[in-house]
């Protein structure tokens, strides 16, 4: 399978990249190494995969550069390019519009030009497997895809944006995509960002943590190996029959099955790394969800996945990357 994975330099992507060249796949991968964090991290990410014969990689922006080359003999789009968090999408409000929304729709268009020219297919374009997340439910998450979807940040409205688009072109121009929902993904290479690496990092050298809110905000968290395993479950080719199509114009929750809150992780980190964590309260911050826990069902039943790893096993592998 000849794929396209977007976003490669990234915590999830570079993950995903290195799975598919493992299974003999070859992968072209793109990162435009927008800085919401350092780009030297984003480069480490990739020290691997750059040695494979099977990747190459290309750097460019998504929102400007010519996307039909990039698809040529490409058989499935990973696209799990965007702009991620919560805060900075209520500052920068256009830079989560570009990269979430027109990227998507300018690679959705590119599929649909292309639509007739790949090799493996006279008559379909290259199947589309678009990242999203949990954060276009809303506040509470605790149904099936069919719960409506009601973000509470302009993060999600853009996420939420981008499946409506994927499930648009579906619909009018038969490109086939499939929707991973996405619930709090951790485990090596996490971003600086996000929750599980700065409560390590802070725990390990004795700084102050914060914790917004009363700290009793659920998670299913999904370890990183599980995402992927199911990412690439979605990616069956787009040339197969229709009765084996059943995933595609679909949605699918993405999740792992511990849930546990933040001060029940903190607990947990102190166990594994042998320190005391140092906690200050500060008020909830906008949008942030308060339960998220993910109904997995319909991935079990039309994708056969499961997620493997449980909470202390995933955290003990992110420190020992981490602290290593």
């Amino acid at each position: 399978m000849r794929c396209l994975v977007t976003g490669v330099a990234g915590f999830i992507g570079s993950h995903l990249a290195e799975s598919l060249v493992a299974q003999g796949h070859t992968v072209i991968g793109v990162d435009a190494f927008i800085p919401y964090y350092p780009r030297t991290i984003k480069e480490q990410n990739l020290s691997e995969l750059r040695q494979n014969p099977n990747f190459s990689f290309q750097e460019l922006d998504l929102r400007t550069a010519p996307l039909q080359p990039l698809l040529d003999g490409i058989e499935v789009v990973f696209h799990e390019a965007a702009t991620p968090g919560l805060l900075l999408s209520w500052q920068d409000f256009e830079l989560y519009e570009t990269c979430n929304i027109l990227t998507t729709q300018r690679l959705l268009e590119a599929c649909r030009q292309t639509k007739g020219q790949v090799t493996n297919s006279s008559n379909s374009s290259p199947k589309v497997i678009l990242a999203s997340t949990s954060s276009i439910y809303g506040a509470d998450v605790t149904g099936p895809e069919t719960t409506k979807a009601q973000p509470v940040s302009p993060y999600g409205i853009t996420k939420l944006a981008g499946e409506h688009l994927a499930l648009a072109y579906y619909h009018n121009f038969g490109i086939p995509v499939s929707i991973l929902r996405y619930f709090s993904v951790y485990g090596p290479r996490q971003r600086p960002d996000m929750g599980y690496y700065r409560f390590i990092e802070a725990i390990a050298k004795d700084k102050v943590i914060t914790v917004f809110g009363d700290g009793k905000q659920t998670r299913t968290n999904t370890y990183v190996t599980d995402i992927v395993r199911a990412t690439i479950l979605a990616a069956r080719p787009a040339d197969r029959p229709a009765d084996e199509q059943f995933q595609v114009g679909e949605a699918f929750n993405i999740g792992g099955r511990d849930e546990i809150n933040v001060l029940e992780v903190l607990q947990l980190l102190e166990e594994l790394i042998g320190k005391k964590a140092r906690i200050e309260w500060a008020a909830s911050r906008p949008g942030e969800q308060s339960r998220t826990v993910a109904n997995i069902t319909k991935a079990q039943q039309m994708l056969g996945w499961e997620p493997r790893v449980g909470i202390k096993e995933g955290l003990a592998a992110q420190i020992a990357w981490q602290l290593g």
